[in-house]
């Protein structure tokens, strides 16, 4: 996380006790949300953030300069379920499927608010349906607010950084 997204300099002590208590909870989030767009039940992603939750997908260069550009922005759960809606109604894409890694899975901190600080590194291979080519799509690192404060932990911040400085092709479904 960028300086300014995270909380005071927190210890290792601090940060591994933090990391003990709430990996399990953590890395089921990310692990739901992986599936749910693996699985093709995207739908379900916006369910896993707070109403007022932001999604991000952003390049690394962009990210590291502070730069406002992203690839999407979706500044509320309702706002990324219309774009998922648009995907599936709208968008004219060849039929493809992706598959998500997820590792490197740390709490790193909590905010004054309680939300939890999380980071974690993903690749996504694409699939293309009709031929059946697989290639890596996008690699990168999540930089996480999580909720834990209802039922269900929740995103309050999902900010997904890939990699390199342009995606390949058009980014239809969300990574």
């Amino acid at each position: 996380m960028k300086a300014s997204d995270s909380s005071p300099e927190v210890s290792l002590a601090e940060r591994l006790t933090l990391h003990r208590q709430h990996v399990d909870a953590v890395s089921y989030l990310l692990a739901e949300w992986a599936h749910a767009i693996d699985q093709n039940r995207v739908e379900a992603i916006a369910g896993l953030m707070l109403p007022e939750g932001r999604y991000t997908v952003t390049s690394r260069f962009n990210h590291d300069r502070g730069l406002p550009m992203a690839i999407i922005d979706a500044r509320s759960a309702a706002q990324l379920r219309d774009r998922i809606k648009s995907m599936r109604l709208a968008n004219i894409y060849q039929p493809q499927s992706y598959r998500h890694v997820i590792s490197a899975i740390q709490v790193i901190g909590q905010t004054e608010a309680g939300l939890l600080q999380v980071r974690s590194s993903f690749v996504v291979v694409r699939t293309m349906e009709l031929m059946g080519d697989s290639m890596l799509f996008a690699s990168g690192e999540c930089h996480d607010l999580i909720d834990l404060g209802g039922a269900e932990p929740r995103f309050a911040q999902r900010r997904m950084v890939y990699d390199s400085r342009a995606v390949e092709t058009l980014m239809v479904i969300p990574i």
